[in-house]
């Protein structure tokens, strides 16, 4: 029916022919939607959140211990919502909570890297 010409006596099917192309047009472009917020609220356990941010498991349990990657722990068990995770990782900020000076000064103490002994040869 595409490369016919339409006549008026075709016209009922020509606008048939057309509502069921754009009837798959819409299916398509539905199924290339990103999924909304309320498909991804779901909670999810350890080995699904590295898969979602890319991180190992020891990393995911620090940022959880320190408090910087939105989680629950209900027992022993860490868990995640999904759409958490994702806005965590679109934000890309990291929420601290409060340290006092002590504490501030240890964690840039332990993160502080020595200088080789050798020097540079250039």
């Amino acid at each position: 029916m595409a490369n016919e010409q339409i006549t008026f006596d075709k016209l009922p099917q020509a606008v048939g022919y057309l509502t069921e192309q754009m009837e798959q047009i819409r299916q398509m472009v539905a199924a290339l939607q990103p999924q909304t917020s309320l498909d991804k609220h779901r909670l999810i356990e350890i080995d699904e959140a590295c898969k979602i941010t890319r991180k190992a498991k020891p990393t995911i349990y620090t940022l959880a211990r320190k408090g910087l990657i939105p989680a629950y722990k209900k027992g022993k068990k860490l868990y995640f919502y999904e759409d958490e995770l994702l806005q965590w990782i679109e934000s890309g900020r990291k929420q601290m909570q409060a340290m006092s000076l002590q504490e501030q000064a240890a964690e840039i103490v332990h993160g502080a890297k020595r200088k080789p002994k050798g020097g540079y040869n250039f």
